[in-house]
């Protein structure tokens, strides 16, 4: 250990801070990219396709110009030659088919929505009004909604220059890929086999500021403002899209009003900005409505997941088979192809299974594109595994806690490598799931449920588990490479120290919510010495931070905020040396701790770490040979991925009669390693309940059988307000993860993925006196009251543009029985 890893803290790390972004984001002091103003700047307006799939004939855009105000109108023909497409970045299989996805439509719409015409005119106003004077003729083709049905032999094509609907088939087998046993004995032997089908519904980010970009040209400069959470991804992609010299661009994320993954992708309006100010050379801002952001920008989720689970009769799970269709939507946008594809590594969860198999398909279909969502690929591969779990103990005649308890990973059994190949270098699930069923009060409700059943009482009582564990922070970079990402996974960290003590950090982690201007001052006023106040982090800008890989995928402190631990101890170790010259003593006979450098055996000798700022921006007084700087950069590639768990249960009370679903308790005790400060995770959990919840019992992105959305407003597309969800009881346990040196974890998508299973068990377990064995999500007071009474499909399966299922249950000499969808 040297002097820097044995100095005690200054008690920032785990100190519940209140945040000091708020203070601006609250009271509305913020600088949103459609507060801007530029000199001179233009406005545009995007008239988007009515059709969800037709060729285009004809465009005529006389009368647009010719309205007050407009200043140019563009259609697809006038950039086809220039704008590329928009980018895809994740290659899952070397034979995907990538069909092509242009910024602006040039001969054919693939989606109600997409980008056909861009209006230019001097305000916002006329810009949108002149949308009406362009004419579009549409050649009808024939829309293409259902997964199953646009992989059969003569569906009509998305893109007519493909041979199938199918992007891609990305396969996973255990005994093929030398870990576990293989699958095909597992289901041959299995003494009992549970098939089922989930569906996982299409969902919107619906995001609090909706998208919007501006475009500053300055001869051959660029300068790009967007409500992106990748300013430095962008920059890049918009570099080899439109052919700009990097150097050239400038990208600036201002303060990002949200984005749950709804703001990674390269989107088109931000090419046709780009495109649009250097044909003009004038400044130009484009800012979305709700409803635009709602119809065309990015869904998640929607899957078709056929899960196959095999077992002893004593419980012990033996096998997995996972087979997954995956809507791409029209095009493949960023990552959009990968996110399934991420779930193959978690359907395994917490248990030691032995035997698994995966299979993702890519499909096109003519709606919304895809990519991702609040934890992308892990909820799904979550509920999946949480489901089904639950569905095997019903078989089993077991308590579902007990038959998890059987399968999981025991504390002292890591660090443990899974049948998917990761390896989980820390967890203690049975301390986690003891403090939560006791803060529960679990066996006082299933008390409560029994009493009820037996009293037949119109409403029912249900309990539901769900205890997980996700991959946070992606990295690292080989992985990723393995898995054909078009990316690394590191992050960049520079520190700068001032003359007069104050401490600037530079983070390639750009956030939009999340606290990192006080989490990672906390880091540095640690590992410095600092006070917390002294700290300014420095963020989304490519010309002040040059260098990162932005924030998604909970990477942010395992990833970030390592790079800027590391970006710390060189500090430390260059201003040592400096100390060590002013003090007049060897290097190797100094400590530091608390921000002073003291001579051992010495006391009173010591030097702070200001005050070595300040002897090296004079520079009077340094050792030969020392450059007058102790700044320092550092980048930090993990060689793991980090694994947070957790227990959630939920107790929901269904009434039959009418179908409404109220939650009457929720439960949590999350683990996320070390804690940095307990009040942002907190929020976090509070936030991704919210979302996960919504998934089990409010949301859905649903489409007519035109290919039409028609929950395209917050009347029809139902998010949750805090009157409709309850109290949340959160804890945490600690288990400190041992890849990074600050043992921390990630939180930023735990609560989305644990809360949809826990509440949908929850859901099914009230209703199984009644012969439900499942729900379509979400699980409306429509679908429950059509499942207890019997009804196969609510209305919209009926419209044909899902795919719903029923389930199976097979144990050797045993039975078969439809579930209730």
């Amino acid at each position: 250990m040297t002097a820097v890893e044995d100095a005690p803290v200054t008690a920032e790390i785990g100190k519940a801070r209140r945040r000091k972004e708020d203070a601006h984001l609250i009271t509305g002091r913020t600088t949103w990219t459609d507060n801007m103003s530029l000199p001179g700047m233009l406005h545009l307006a995007i008239l988007r396709s009515p059709m969800a799939h037709a060729k285009i004939t004809a465009i005529d855009t006389t009368e647009a110009k010719g309205r007050t105000g407009v200043v140019a109108v563009f259609t697809g023909q006038d950039f086809k030659d220039v704008q590329g497409d928009v980018p895809c970045a994740w290659p899952v299989t070397p034979d995907m088919v990538n069909p092509g996805a242009p910024a602006m439509a040039v001969t054919q719409v693939n989606h109600v929505g997409e980008c056909v015409a861009v209006v230019v005119a001097r305000t916002k106003v006329e810009a949108q009004d002149a949308l009406e004077g362009i004419d579009v003729d549409y050649e009808p083709l024939p829309p293409v909604l259902n997964m199953e049905e646009a992989i059969k032999d003569g569906s009509p094509l998305v893109h007519g220059h493909t041979e199938s609907n199918r992007s891609y088939t990305w396969p996973f087998e255990s005994g093929a890929a030398g870990t576990g046993a293989p699958i095909e004995q597992a289901l041959s032997e299995a003494e009992v086999t549970v098939k089922r089908r989930f569906i996982q519904q299409r969902l919107i980010p619906a995001f609090m500021e909706p998208r919007s970009v501006v475009v500053q040209p300055s001869g051959d400069n660029v300068t790009v403002w967007s409500t992106t959470q990748i300013p430095h991804i962008l920059r890049v992609m918009l570099a080899l899209t439109l052919g700009i010299p990097e150097q050239k661009l400038r990208v600036i994320a201002p303060d990002v009003g949200g984005g749950f993954g709804g703001k990674i992708p390269v989107t088109p309006e931000e090419i046709i900005s780009v495109l649009v100010a250097r044909r003009l050379n004038k400044p130009v801002k484009y800012t979305e409505s709700r409803s635009e952001s709602l119809m065309s920008a990015h869904h998640g989720r929607d899957q078709i997941q056929d899960i196959t689970i095999t077992a002893k009769r004593d419980g012990t799970v033996t096998g997995l088979d996972v087979h997954l269709l995956a809507d791409m939507g029209a095009y493949l946008r960023l990552v959009g192809p990968g996110v399934p594809v991420l779930g193959a590594f978690m359907f395994n969860a917490i248990y030691k299974i032995p035997a698994y198999r995966f299979v993702c398909e890519g499909i096109f279909t003519t709606k919304t594109p895809t990519d991702a969502y609040r934890g992308a690929g892990r909820p799904e591969a979550t509920y999946a595994i949480e489901r089904i779990m639950d569905e095997l103990a019903v078989e089993l005649g077991m308590d579902p806690m007990e038959l998890r308890r059987k399968n999981w990973i025991k504390h002292e059994e890591f660090p443990f490598t899974t049948v998917a190949g990761l390896t989980y270098d820390s967890g203690n699930y049975e301390t986690a799931t003891d403090k939560a069923l006791e803060l529960m009060r679990w066996d006082e409700l299933r008390a409560e449920q029994k009493r009820r059943r037996d009293a037949k009482d119109p409403v029912q009582l249900g309990l539901g588990i769900s205890t997980f564990t996700e991959m946070c922070g992606l990295a690292p970079s080989r992985v990723l490479g393995s898995l054909d990402y078009g990316a690394g996974g590191w992050e960049h960290a520079s520190i700068r120290m001032l003359p007069t003590g104050k401490v600037e950090v530079v983070t390639g982690a750009s956030p939009h919510g999340q606290g990192h201007e006080t989490a990672f001052a906390q880091i540095v006023a640690d590992r410095l010495g600092v006070a917390w106040e002294d700290v300014e982090l420095i963020h989304g800008d490519t010309a002040s931070s040059p260098r990162g890989l932005d924030t998604y995928g909970s990477r942010s402190l395992a990833v970030g905020g390592i790079a800027i631990v590391k970006a710390a101890d060189k500090v430390i170790e260059k201003a040592k040396k400096i100390a060590a010259h002013l003090l007049e003593a060897n290097e190797d006979d100094l400590d530091f701790a608390g921000g002073k450098f003291s001579v051992k055996g010495s006391p009173g000798s010591e030097v702070g770490i200001a005050d070595v700022a300040l002897a090296v921006f004079a520079a009077h007084n340094l050792p030969d040979g020392v450059e007058p700087s102790i700044d320092s950069d550092a980048a930090y590639d993990p060689e793991n991925f980090s694994f947070p768990h957790g227990t959630h249960l939920c107790a929901v009370e269904v009434d039959t009669e009418t179908g409404m679903t109220k939650i009457r308790r929720y439960v949590c005790v999350d683990d996320v390693g070390t804690p940095i400060n307990p009040l942002i995770i907190e929020g976090q959990v509070h936030g991704g309940l919210a979302q996960g919840i919504a998934q089990a019992l409010f949301e859905e992105a649903v489409f007519d059988e035109s290919g039409n959305l028609t929950t395209g407003t917050f009347v029809d597309y139902t998010l949750p307000s805090a009157a409709d969800l309850p109290s949340f009881t959160t804890e945490r346990t600690e288990t400190p993860a041992t890849s990074n040196p600050l043992g921390v974890k990630g939180v930023g998508e735990a609560g989305t993925i644990a809360s949809t299973p826990a509440v949908m068990n929850a859901v099914v377990d009230a209703l199984r006196p009644f012969g439900v064995s499942d729900i379509q999500m979400p699980a409306t007071p429509e679908r429950v009251w059509r499942a207890v009474h019997g009804a196969e499909h609510s209305d919209r399966a009926e419209a044909g543009t899902t795919a719903y299922g029923g389930s199976s249950t097979d144990s050797k000499g045993g039975r078969t029985d439809g579930g209730t969808a």
